[in-house]
C-alpha cells in the first residue's frame, strides 16, 4: 500500500538493509585496506594531501594542524582526532617498519605517552612515502569526486612498494576484521622478484626468502610451520618473544637484560606487569627492575636475588607477561578494485601487488606514449615549416588576422590544428641555424621514445622486467637488515643450536663455582717459558680449578664432589670475553650446599639414539669414536666403572653417579671402550697403570673398588684412559704439569703394566722447585697446543711441541713463569 511517495515497509527488513549498507560502508570505505596499495581510505588521503600541498621530503616541515585541516576539508569529512591520530602512528618508527611521515615533536613514545596536541608538532613525507605517490600524475590510477564534489582524489595509490606487507595493517570493520604484521622490504623483493620468474611457485618457495614478519621492535618469532600455515592460509597464529640475556654486573650479581619487546607491547604497562607480579609473590627471585631505555634503545634491567635461578625467572615471566605474545594473522584485504573483502595468502596478496603494478606501468607508459607522439607531432610541424619558411611567412603575411592565417595554414600546407597554432605561436630566434637544429634532435629522440614505448607496452615480460627494475632500485635505496630474528623450532621447542654454530670452544670452572665459555682463538701460540696473557678476572681467594675443550652442541654431564650428575648443552654455558668471571654454575644446576662441579664429560649430538654413541673424554674431546663406559676416580683412590647408557636421560635435578665413603669426593670422569688401560697419577709424583678389565662394571649406585694405594698426605691428581688403538697406531706419550710452572713429556713404555691397588711407580720428581704435579695427560697425536691457566687467572698457549720428553724421574723444564705466590691450576691441549 502506498500513500503518495511513502511506502510501507517492514521495520525489521529496513534495521536490515541499513545496517548492511552501514557495514559495507564501513568494510571498503574505512576499516579496510586496498590489495593494490596497502592503504586505507585515511591514510591514501593523508599522504596525497601531503603530497598535494608540496611537503616532499625535502620541503620544509609544516604544523601537523595544515595538514589535518587540510584533509578534513578537501578529503575526509570526520573527525580532526582520527586523523591526527592516524598521522601519529604513520610517523612512529616503533608502529611503523618503514614510516611514512617524518615528524618533528612528540610523536608518543613505547611507553604509550600520546603524542602532543597538533598544533605543536610538525611533519613531511619521507622519501621512501614519496616513492608510493611517484606517477600518480600520469594517469595511472583511478580517480573520484570527493565528498562534495570539488575536487577529485585517487582510489588507491601508485604503489611502487607493497605497503600491505611492508607496514602491515590493523583494522576492525562490522563483522570482520584484519590484522596484517610489517615485513622487511628486502625480502619483499626479493620474493616478488622469485614471484615474477617463477609464477607458479609454492608458499614453501616463498618463505625460504621471506621468512616471516619483521617487527620494526625487533624480537624473535618462532616456528616455522607456523609462519608457513599463516602464509599458505592468510590465517594463523605465530609466536613473538622479547629478547632478553642473562647477565651478570659488576658486583658478580644477576641481571636479566630485555633489549627488544614485541610488537604492540607497551613498555611501561609490561614493567608494571612484571612488578605486580613479584608483589603477587607469582614471581619468585626479582630483586628489582629498572627502566634505563634512551633514545640508543630498549633496556630493562630485571636484577635477580642470589639464590634465583635466572632461566626459570625468565621463562616465568615469558608466561605470564607480554615478553612473549602471540602475533595472530589475519590477512584480509579488499581486491576487485577494493570493492571485495578477502582474506588472502602470502603469494595472492603478492600476486595483487605485480598485477597492479602491472596495469600502472601500462597506463604510464601509454600516458608518456600520447605525450611524446603528440610533442613529436608538433615537432613535425615545426621541422617542415621551417622547411617552407619563406612560403609559410607569405601566407601569414597575406592573412587579415591570426583565424585567417590559421584556417590558411592548415588548408595550403595541410598541417593540424595543433601543428598550426605551434607555427603561429613560433618565435623568430627559431630560424637560427642550432635551433633549427634543436628541434631536429629533439623529434629524433621523441622517435626514438615512442619506438621503446611501444615495444614495452606489446611485451608483458618487458613490462615485469621493469618492475624488478624499481623494485631492485628501491631496495638498494631503503632496504635493511632484518630487525626480528626468526627460530626454526616451535617456542617450546625451541633449541638455541638453531643460531649457535657447531665449533670448538674451551669450558673454564673456578673453584667458586663461576663457569664460562669462550672461542680458543682468544689464545695466541707464545714460546714455552712465557709469562702468557690474562685469562680471566677471579675474585679474591677464588682460583681456576679446570679447564676443557669441547664443541658447542656437546651435552655436558657435570659431575660433582658429592657423587650427582647433571647435564647442559655447551652453548647453555654463555660466552665470555678472555678477562671475563664467567657466570656462576649454580644458574644452570641445582647443586646443595657445599657441592661442587669436580668433571666433566662431553657427549655428542645423538646419544639417545644410538646403542654405543659417541662421546669424547675432557678436556681431551677431540676424536669421536664409540664408546662404553664412563670410569670415575675419587681423592681417595676409589675406582669404579659404569654403562655410559646409565646416563642417557639426566635429568635438571641430577642423577647419583657414585656411593662416596665419608669424606671421599668423586673427582675425574673419563670414557673408555671397555678394552683400555688405565693410568692414575697423584700429586705426590706416584702413578700406576693397569688394565681396565681389572674394573668391573657397576650400577649408579655402587660405591666402586680401590684404584691406587696411596701414602699418607698424598691424594690423586689424575685419571686418564689409555686408548687401545692408540698403543697400536702411535707412541703415546704422558704430559705432567707442576704447581711451579714446570711439566715435561715422559713416554708411555717407561710406565709398566701393574695390578689394580698397588702403590705404583714415580711419574715424575717432585721437589720444592716444582710443586705438586697438578694435572697429567695422555697426548692424542692430534693435539698440537698446551693451553695453562694459573690460580689468578693468568694463561699461556704454546706448542706440545716445545715441551721436552724426559724420563720418568725427572723434573722437567719450565713452561709457564708465574707470578709470587701463583700456582698452575689447570691444563688443556687443542
Amino acid at each position: 500500500m502506498e500513500i503518495g511517495n511513502i511506502k510501507k515497509q517492514e521495520i525489521i527488513k529496513e534495521m536490515q538493509d541499513c545496517y548492511l549498507d552501514y557495514a559495507m560502508s564501513v568494510i571498503v570505505g574505512r576499516a579496510l585496506p586496498d590489495a593494490r596499495d596497502g592503504m586505507k581510505p585515511v591514510h591514501r588521503r593523508i599522504l596525497y594531501a601531503m603530497w598535494d600541498m608540496g611537503l616532499r621530503s625535502t620541503a620544509k616541515l609544516r604544523k601537523s594542524a595544515t595538514v589535518v585541516g587540510e584533509v578534513l576539508g578537501k578529503y575526509h569529512p570526520h573527525g580532526d582526532v582520527a586523523v591526527y591520530d592516524t598521522m601519529v602512528r604513520l610517523a612512529q618508527d616503533f608502529s611503523m617498519r618503514y614510516p611514512m611521515i617524518q615528524g618533528q615533536g612528540n610523536f608518543g613514545s613505547l611507553d604509550g605517552d600520546g603524542a602532543a596536541a597538533m598544533r605543536y608538532t610538525e611533519c613531511r613525507l619521507t622519501p621512501l612515502a614519496e616513492e608510493m605517490m611517484q606517477d600518480i600524475d600520469k594517469d595511472t590510477v583511478d580517480w573520484v569526486d570527493n565528498y562534495d564534489g570539488s575536487r577529485q582524489e585517487p582510489l588507491s595509490l601508485p604503489a611502487k612498494l607493497p605497503q600491505l606487507l611492508l607496514n602491515g595493517s590493523v583494522g576492525i570493520a562490522v563483522g570482520m576484521a584484519t590484522n596484517i604484521p610489517p615485513h622487511n622490504l628486502t625480502e619483499l623483493v626479493d620474493g616478488i622478484n622469485y614471484l615474477i620468474v617463477n609464477p607458479k611457485c609454492s608458499p614453501e618457495e616463498l618463505i625460504k626468502i621471506i621468512k616471516g614478519p619483521d617487527f620494526p621492535t625487533g624480537g624473535a618469532i618462532f616456528d616455522r610451520q607456523a609462519i608457513l600455515q599463516a602464509y599458505s592460509t592468510g590465517k594463523g597464529a605465530v609466536v613473538n618473544r622479547a629478547l632478553a640475556e642473562i647477565t651478570e654486573d659488576k658486583k658478580g650479581h644477576q641481571q636479566i637484560i630485555v633489549s627488544e619487546i614485541p610488537y604492540q607491547v607497551n613498555k611501561a604497562s609490561l614493567l608494571e606487569t612484571i612488578a605486580d607480579l613479584v608483589k603477587d609473590k607469582k614471581v619468585e627471585g626479582i630483586k628489582d627492575i629498572r627502566d634505563e631505555s634512551d633514545k640508543d634503545g630498549v633496556r630493562i634491567v630485571i636484577d635477580l636475588k642470589t639464590d634465583s635461578y635466572p632461566q626459570k625467572v625468565l621463562n616465568r615471566l615469558y608466561k605470564l607477561t607480554d615478553l612473549q605474545k602471540t602475533f595472530h594473522f589475519n590477512m584480509l584485504a579488499l581486491v576487485e578494485g577494493g570493492l571485495q573483502p578477502q582474506v588472502l595468502p602470502l603469494k595472492n596478496i603478492l600476486e595483487q601487488y605485480v598485477e597492479h603494478r602491472y596495469k600502472v606501468i601500462v597506463r604510464r607508459t601509454q600516458f608518456d606514449l600520447a605525450r611524446a607522439k603528440d610533442r613529436a607531432h608538433i615537432l613535425e610541424g615545426l621541422k617542415k615549416a621551417l622547411d617552407h619558411i619563406d612560403a609559410i611567412i607569405s601566407t601569414i603575411r597575406k592573412s587579415a588576422n591570426k583565424e585567417e592565417a590559421h584556417v590558411a595554414l592548415c588548408k595550403k600546407f595541410k598541417f593540424s590544428d595543433a601543428q598550426t597554432t605551434a607555427i603561429l605561436d613560433m618565435k623568430l630566434q627559431t630560424l637560427a641555424g642550432l635551433e633549427r637544429q634543436k628541434i631536429e634532435d629533439e623529434l629524433k629522440e621523441k622517435k626514438k621514445i615512442i619506438e621503446e614505448l611501444e615495444i614495452l607496452l606489446k611485451s608483458p615480460k618487458k613490462i615485469l622486467g621493469v618492475i624488478k627494475d624499481e623494485l631492485n632500485y628501491l631496495k638498494d635505496k631503503f632496504g635493511d637488515e632484518r630487525r626480528t630474528k626468526v627460530f626454526v623450532s616451535p617456542v617450546g621447542e625451541f633449541k638455541e643450536e638453531d643460531l649457535v654454530p657447531q665449533e670448538e670452544c674451551i669450558i673454564t670452572l673456578t673453584s667458586g663455582g663461576y663457569v664460562k665459555r669462550l672461542n680458543p682463538k682468544n689464545y695466541k701460540a707464545q714460546h714455552r717459558g712465557g709469562k702468557g696473557i690474562m685469562g680471566m678476572t677471579t675474585r679474591e681467594e677464588d682460583e681456576v680449578e679446570s679447564m676443557a675443550c669441547v664443541k658447542t652442541h656437546d651435552n655436558l654431564l657435570f659431575f660433582t664432589t658429592t657423587g650427582r650428575v647433571f647435564q647442559i648443552k655447551g652453548y647453555e654455558i654463555p660466552e665470555s670475553s678472555r678477562v671475563a668471571r664467567g657466570t656462576a654454575i649454580v644458574n644452570f644446576l641445582q647443586l646443595g650446599p657445599n657441592e661442587k662441579v669436580s668433571a666433566l664429560v662431553a657427549t655428542k649430538e645423538g646419544l639417545k639414539e644410538k646403542k654405543n654413541p659417541p662421546v669424547g673424554g675432557l678436556p681431551a674431546g677431540g676424536a669421536v669414536v664409540d664408546e662404553k663406559y664412563l670410569v670415575m676416580m675419587t681423592k681417595d683412590g676409589i675406582i669404579k666403572k659404569t654403562d655410559i647408557a646409565e646416563f642417557t636421560n639426566v635429568r635438571r635435578s641430577g642423577l647419583i653417579a657414585i656411593n662416596l665413603n665419608k669424606g671421599d669426593e668423586l673427582r675425574w670422569v673419563r670414557v673408555s671402550s671397555g678394552q683400555d688401560e688405565i693410568i692414575l697419577v697423584t700429586g705426590g709424583g706416584q702413578s700406576i697403570r693397569f688394565k681396565e678389565k681389572d674394573v668391573r662394571p657397576m650400577g649408579r649406585g655402587a660405591a666402586g673398588v680401590r684404584g691406587l694405594k696411596l701414602k699418607k698426605g698424598d691424594e690423586v691428581i689424575n685419571l686418564d684412559v689409555i686408548k687401545s688403538a692408540a698403543l697400536k697406531e702411535t707412541k703415546p706419550e704422558l704430559l705432567v704439569v707442576m704447581q711451579n710452572g714446570y711439566g715435561k713429556k715422559t713416554d708411555l713404555r717407561q710406565f709398566k703394566i701393574q695390578r689394580r691397588s698397588g702403590s705404583g711407580i714415580k711419574a715424575a720428581q717432585v721437589t720444592a722447585k716444582t710443586g705438586q704435579i697438578v694435572a697429567a695427560k695422555i697426548l692424542d697425536p692430534q693435539e698440537q697446543d698446551l693451553i695453562a691457566i694459573s690460580q689468578k687467572g693468568q694463561v699461556i698457549r704454546t706448542a706440545l711441541s716445545s715441551v721436552s720428553s724426559l724420563g720418568r724421574a725427572t723434573q722437567g723444564v719450565r713452561i709457564m713463569k708465574l707470578e709470587p705466590g701463583d700456582k698452575v691450576a689447570s691444563v688443556t691441549c687443542l
